[in-house]
């Protein structure tokens, strides 16, 4: 299942995103390839390897869910004009591990 986003230009940097299969929940594209749950470790694409990383993502429905691009800075910060819905789900993210230390 794949969702409508907002285009984003090849020079705009991007993470890609999407919902653990497993869990529900949101998780983004590390730099190594990897799928985490720690938005501070997503990976920032542009141009043609970002496209290569989303369409290698769409190929991964056993992992992730619904993939696509979200606009962030060139440093990794969530921005764009949906900042915050991924702002919250980056909170959201924080707020479930932080819950997961504290029940071990």
């Amino acid at each position: 299942m794949t969702s409508v986003r907002p285009k984003l230009k090849p020079e705009t940097p991007k993470a890609v995103t999407g919902w653990s299969t497993a869990t529900g929940r949101s998780i983004w594209l590390a730099a190594d390839g990897s799928w985490t749950e720690d938005a501070s470790r997503l990976a920032v694409f542009t141009g043609d390897e970002a496209e290569g990383r989303l369409a290698a993502s769409l190929k991964q429905e056993g992992v992730v869910t619904d993939p696509y691009f979200m606009e962030v800075t060139a440093s990794g910060e969530i921005s764009g004009r949906e900042l915050l819905r991924e702002t919250m789900r980056a909170e959201a993210a924080r707020s479930f591990a932080a819950a997961e230390r504290e029940t071990v």
